[in-house]
């Protein structure tokens, strides 16, 4: 199968049993675990004893080969075995003695290069866009574009050419395109950055979640891991979580300055709120795979759930201390390193008493048969002594206060930790850090609106507010995976995970505010268009997950590339829907 070998273990020690455990890499001070029993070899036959047994590739592993009746150690290997190779373990004895064995991995049949198929992929996508870059240069030559146009349509060429106004000149032309104008004057107000932001992250979430090729790389992080962009909603969630608060300050912004009362704004806030969630708990439950939806099994946290809740305490509070002429910068400052930050010390503060709190719970909190700060996974991790401590304090109050019925049954710390209790990585203590994201990402909106049309002031400011998240991130993980204060963890959202997100969000939004909506290379696109109906692609992409043309009955469920094509060209539809919808002028929003 995907992401395993053989492995035949053939033994030619006599008299002796051997027993084979294995310890996977990625499985932070885990417990050998035992794969099988090798008989001895018969004296009389020469006939070695062998077992043939299916190990693990997708980290390297440590076998480990001891006596059954001493349990004392033989030999250990460490080695990172190929997808779909097979292998053979040879043990020998040195000398007559039964003592001292050797043992010889033997590579019988070399693995495939399961990352063709990826290469190949991304090969077809540089084909295409630079068949469209291509087109795009040819089209702003005047004979070429006048010969399209009078192919696409050639009753209004012809109009143009028999009328009093003479031969088409290029204002006729560009004038007959149905295409709007890329920099009109309405879009201008809107930052395609944001929007093109948002889509990035929203499209590869699509990819990652209708199975990412089946590569092991595009699945989440076990436990506590490093930030990138192949986790689900480690590294795409959270950057969603990030620019829901920029647009949250620039909407409000919008609102109010348009004349809207804050009575009626927090009335759409709490409608929108109530109307994520609702969406979350209703539509997008993966509990559906039970059968119909009940209480009994009902998953109560969620994405949207925790998106609705984190929009509706973010916008809220920023309704409710936002200043008039803080934006402007009419407001003085006795700091005017800190004039975008100082004239919301209010909601700052309030920010800080959210993290006070989750320090206080996540730490300080009693769990029951774990010790207090419990951080890790439980299982068969900390050498197997908190097995029942998935997730310390937080995954403690969730299954308190929900219940294990109604959270998620399947935490991704299962597979490697061997994990047995419930745990939701969209559970409650969590949510206190991703309140604290999403305002990061408020203040990204600020900097925005106090500095506006000032790009070097802003993309600086951006430049800072990463380097301080970065220097936090350092210091709160000592710059290790494993080892430091609070670990990054997808799963928890501890605060290193918070700082460390932020930080490569602000540089992704520097990057495309300077490249989108500063130099106007690049309009965004395809990514923009996701990114304007980004609600509806999320709930259509969970809705329609199983249905044709989004998937399909393959030849080989384990070939990689059958995969890859199924959820390449599901993403690929998605961004097609969503631009047909742009050109419609068909945006849902809640």
């Amino acid at each position: 199968r995907m992401d395993q070998a053989l492995l035949m273990v053939r033994s030619e020690v006599p008299a002796l049993g051997l027993r084979l455990a294995a310890r996977s890499a990625a499985c932070h001070q885990c417990l050998y675990q035992f794969l099988a029993s090798i008989p001895p070899s018969n004296e009389n036959s020469d006939k070695p004893g062998t077992v043939s047994v299916m190990v693990d590739t997708q980290h390297p592993l440590t076998l480990l080969l001891n006596s059954s009746d001493s349990d004392r150690d033989l030999c250990k290997i460490q080695f990172h075995f190929g997808e779909f190779g097979n292998y053979s373990l040879v043990v020998k004895t040195l000398s007559t003695s039964t003592t001292t064995v050797s043992c010889d991995l033997v590579i019988n049949e070399g693995p495939i290069n399961s990352y063709l198929p990826i290469l190949f992929a991304f090969l077809v996508y540089m084909g295409i866009l630079a068949v469209l870059i291509a087109g795009h240069l040819l089209m702003k030559i005047d004979p070429v574009r006048n010969w399209v146009y009078k192919k696409l349509n050639p009753r209004e060429t012809d109009r143009l050419i028999n009328s009093e106004l003479g031969s088409p000149h290029t204002a006729d032309s560009v004038s007959s395109d149905p295409t709007p104008p890329l920099w009109s004057s309405a879009s201008r107000q809107r930052l395609r950055s944001l929007d093109t932001f948002r889509g990035l992250s929203l499209i590869i979430m699509v990819f990652v979640n209708y199975g990412g090729g089946k590569y092991w790389f595009f699945r989440h992080e076990s436990w506590n891991g490093r930030v990138q962009l192949r986790r689900h909603p480690s590294a795409l969630f959270s950057r969603f979580v990030f620019i829901m608060g920029t647009s949250v300050s620039l909407s409000l912004s919008s609102m109010l300055k348009w004349g809207s009362s804050k009575r009626k704004v927090l009335g759409k806030i709490l409608w929108r709120s109530f109307l994520l969630i609702l969406l979350g708990i209703i539509v997008v439950n993966p509990n559906y795979c039970l059968g119909p939806l009940s209480w009994d099994n009902l998953r109560i946290p969620g994405v949207l759930q925790r998106l609705g809740f984190t929009y509706l305490v973010v916008a809220a509070l920023e309704l409710l201390f936002t200043r008039s002429g803080a934006e402007s910068g009419i407001l003085e400052t006795p700091w005017p390193a800190l004039q975008d930050i100082l004239p919301y010390w209010p909601q700052w503060i309030f920010i800080l008493m959210l993290e006070v709190i989750w320090l206080c719970l996540t730490f300080l909190l009693p769990v029951p048969g774990c010790p207090r700060g419990y951080l890790g996974p439980g299982g068969i991790g900390d050498f197997g002594n908190y097995p029942n401590c998935t997730g310390g304090a937080a995954g403690y109050i969730d299954r308190l206060l929900l219940g294990e019925n109604h959270i998620y049954q399947h935490p991704s710390s299962s597979v490697i930790y061997q994990t047995t209790m419930p745990y939701d990585p969209e559970g409650i203590l969590g949510t206190i850090n991703t309140i604290f994201l999403a305002f990061l990402g408020l203040q990204a909106g600020k900097i925005i609106l106090f500095f506006k049309d000032q790009h070097k002031q802003i993309m600086s400011r951006f430049i800072v507010w990463s380097t301080v998240m970065g220097i936090v991130s350092a210091i709160l993980t000592k710059c290790s995976k494993e080892e430091g204060f609070i670990p990054i963890n997808k799963n928890l959202w501890s605060l290193s995970y918070v700082t460390t997100t932020s930080c490569f969000a602000f540089i992704l939004l520097l990057l495309l505010y300077y490249l989108v909506d500063v130099k106007r290379v690049w309009s965004g696109a395809p990514f923009f268009y996701p990114g304007m109906n980004s609600i509806l692609v999320y709930i259509g992409h969970e809705v329609f997950e199983n249905y044709f043309p989004f998937k399909w009955k393959m030849r080989d469920s384990q070939s990689h590339a059958e995969h890859l094509t199924q959820n390449l060209t599901a993403m690929t539809l998605w961004v097609l829907i969503s631009y047909v919808l742009y050109r419609k002028r068909i945006f849902w929003k809640i």
